[in-house]
C-alpha cells in the first residue's frame, strides 16, 4: 500500500470538562515521514492532546485539518469510519472486556477499511499477519489477550495500529511496561513507520529517548504548549530546570549528541 503523503496541522485546540479547561490554544504540526516528541511532566495535558487529536474528545476550540498531497481536509467533519482510515492512536494501558485472540485483537486494525455489508478487504490477513510480524507479536498471537503482561498488550495493540495503515500515528508512552530490549525494539520499530511515510506523534516521559527519537519536540506545561521545535534547540538547560525541575546536558558521543538528565 502507498501512503498519501500526509501532514496533521491542530490550531488553538481546547478541551474542556467540567468546567476545568485541560487545554488550552494547543497547537502542532505532523509531518509525513517525521517523529514528533510530546513531551511534559505528569497531567501537563499529552494525553488528552491526544484524544483530541485523534477525535476521542471533542475539542473545544481550535481547528483540525490533515493536508493529503496538497489538498486539506477539516478532520472534525469527516466521518469516523474516513477519519480512522488516517488516524490510530495507540493509548498507555489496553484492557479487553473478552477474550479476544491476539490475531483477533489486530484484525480490528482493519475495520475502517472494510467494505459494506462486512465483505472483508481481500489483502486484509496478509496486513494483519505483517503487522504481527512487524511487532514481534508472532508467538503470541493464539493467546487470549486477557492473559497477556502490560508489555505484551503494548506491542498487540501498536500492532493493531500497523493494521490500521494509517497515516498518521499517536502513541502515548509506548515504552510504558516494556523491558529495556522490548523499549529498543519499539523505539527501533517507530522510527522505520516514519521513515516509510507516516507522520508518528509520540508522548514520552523518557527525555534522553525522546532527543535520540524525534525530529522534533513539543514541549506541553500546564496545557499548553510551552517550546516546539528541535530537540537540541528546545531541551535547553534553563527549560529543563524550569519545566522538569532537573538538570540536563547535551554531550558528544560516538553516535552524536545526546540529551544527560539528572537531579538538580
Amino acid at each position: 500500500m502507498t501512503l498519501l503523503a500526509t501532514d496533521l496541522t491542530a490550531e488553538g485546540l481546547g478541551y474542556r470538562v467540567d468546567g476545568l479547561e485541560l487545554l488550552r490554544g494547543a497547537s502542532l504540526h505532523l509531518r509525513a515521514g517525521t517523529v514528533t516528541g510530546l513531551l511534559g511532566p505528569n497531567g501537563s495535558g499529552k494525553s488528552t492532546l491526544l484524544r483530541v487529536v485523534v477525535g476521542a474528545l471533542p475539542a473545544s476550540a481550535g481547528t483540525l485539518a490533515v493536508t493529503e498531497d496538497g489538498l486539506a481536509h477539516d478532520l472534525t467533519a469527516m466521518r469516523r469510519r474516513d477519519r480512522a482510515q488516517r488516524l490510530a492512536l495507540v493509548e498507555q494501558d489496553a484492557h479487553a472486556e473478552v477474550p479476544l485472540r491476539v490475531r483477533d485483537v489486530v484484525a480490528l486494525g482493519r475495520i475502517p477499511h472494510e467494505r459494506r455489508f462486512g465483505a472483508a478487504d481481500g489483502a486484509a490477513d496478509a496486513v494483519v499477519h505483517e503487522a504481527i510480524e512487524r511487532a514481534g507479536v508472532a508467538d503470541l498471537a493464539d493467546r487470549s489477550f486477557d492473559t497477556l503482561s502490560g508489555g505484551e498488550r503494548q506491542r498487540v495493540q501498536l500492532a493493531r495500529a500497523l493494521a490500521q495503515q494509517p497515516r498518521v500515528l499517536l502513541l502515548d508512552e509506548p515504552t510504558n511496561h516494556l523491558d529495556l530490549a522490548a523499549q529498543l525494539d519499539m523505539v527501533r520499530l517507530v522510527r522505520e513507520v516514519a521513515d516509510a511515510g507516516v507522520a508518528v506523534l509520540v508522548a514520552l516521559h523518557d527525555l534522553a529517548q525522546a532527543a535520540s527519537l524525534c525530529d522534533e519536540v513539543v514541549v506541553l506545561r500546564g496545557g499548553e504548549v510551552a517550546a516546539v521545535g528541535e530537540p537540541v534547540a528546545v531541551l535547553s538547560p534553563a527549560l529543563l530546570a524550569e519545566v522538569w525541575r532537573v538538570r540536563g546536558e547535551w554531550v558528544t558521543g560516538e553516535r552524536g549528541r545526546a540529551l544527560v538528565v539528572s537531579p538538580l
